[in-house]
């Protein structure tokens, strides 16, 4: 498996726990949804940069 489909099913894993939380929480404000929403966040940041880069080669 390649770093961009490892980072796939990690962004799935961190989607899905964040839409856990969401559900569990009334708040979407809640810092562990917050955290879970920047965690997500990182994650999509870091794919699109690796297809950025691979475009460039």
């Amino acid at each position: 498996m390649n770093k961009i489909e490892e980072l796939l099913i990690k962004i799935d894993e961190l989607r899905k726990i964040m839409c856990n939380l969401i559900d569990e929480q009334s708040n979407l404000l809640d810092p562990k949804v917050v955290q879970a929403s920047q965690n997500l966040d990182e994650a999509l940041n870091f794919y699109h940069e690796l297809l950025k880069s691979k475009e460039r080669k």
